[in-house]
């Protein structure tokens, strides 16, 4: 697989682009062509699993017509926050429905990274409530008017990543799943419709959560899995490299978290 961005990777797998054009003979327009109009919108929408609330946020362009590809978008270990619904936002500028999902439920959001790693332990130590969940916000974006439910993606930041790989994993049909420095180490071993789901990780070379070991397991799980995967690492950037708050963070508690502007563009 060619070196390509989350964006085109999710393009090529659910808008059905065939990649560049071939070169044309033809003069070049005087002028670019302009823009579609867009008009992205966003609201909060609510579902329940077991009994416990959960608070999403959709975003889908409503001068787009007819049904569009749906992304799931997965949060960090912060929970659902405005980062999550911001990536749901641009998703659906560039032409899909997505779903910011809430996977800790009644929309809890951490500020303090103990509250953080109790809140995901909480979901993460119980796969059957993380799977549970992920699938009710499934059910829910496909439902939507905007949403072609053939052509189901799904996109993970940090925690999220890992929720996106491990719901890869399970051969749950997905399109194709892309990690944001996630977390690479399987928590079940994929099953044989995993090779359905196209895998992308996006990750920091100097990432310490990571381990490299942990890298070159992924790659021979993938492998001998036969998924379709493709792993880029962004020379020195860290964990959080995506979230332009990241920096911040990681100064404030002394953790190696810092926003890295190229990768987060490239990724």
């Amino acid at each position: 697989m060619n070196r390509r961005s989350a964006a085109v990777c999710l393009s090529v797998v659910l808008l059905g682009c065939s990649g560049p054009e071939r070169e044309s003979t033809q003069a070049p327009p005087s002028r670019p062509a302009p823009s579609p109009p867009t008009d992205v919108r966003g609201e909060e929408i609510a579902y329940e699993v077991g009994g416990v609330r959960l608070n999403g946020y959709i975003a889908w362009d409503a001068a787009r017509k007819g049904p569009r590809p749906g992304v799931l978008v997965v949060h960090e270990w912060w929970g659902h926050n405005e980062y999550a619904r911001m990536r749901a936002r641009m998703l659906a500028e560039m032409g899909y429905t997505a779903l910011a999902v809430d996977m800790y439920g009644d929309g809890k959001v951490a500020e303090h990274p103990a509250d953080a790693e109790k809140f995901m332990t909480e979901v993460a130590s119980r796969l059957d409530v993380l799977a549970d969940r992920f699938t009710a916000a499934r059910e829910l974006l496909e439902a939507q008017p905007t949403t072609d439910p053939s052509r189901t993606a799904a996109i993970g930041y940090c925690f999220g990543g890992a929720v996106v790989l491990h719901m890869a994993r399970l051969g749950t049909g997905l399109a194709g799943v892309a990690s944001f420095h996630g977390d690479l180490v399987p928590r079940t071993e994929a099953a044989p419709e995993a090779a359905r789901t196209r895998v992308l990780v996006l990750h920091g070379a100097d990432d310490p959560f990571v381990a490299p070991e942990s890298i070159d397991a992924f790659r021979r799980e993938m492998a001998e899995a036969g998924i379709d995967f493709e792993l880029i690492a962004y020379p020195g950037a860290v964990h959080s490299f995506t979230n332009p708050g990241a920096t911040e963070i990681g100064e404030r508690f002394d953790m190696p978290l810092a926003y890295d502007e190229a990768a987060d563009r490239q990724s």
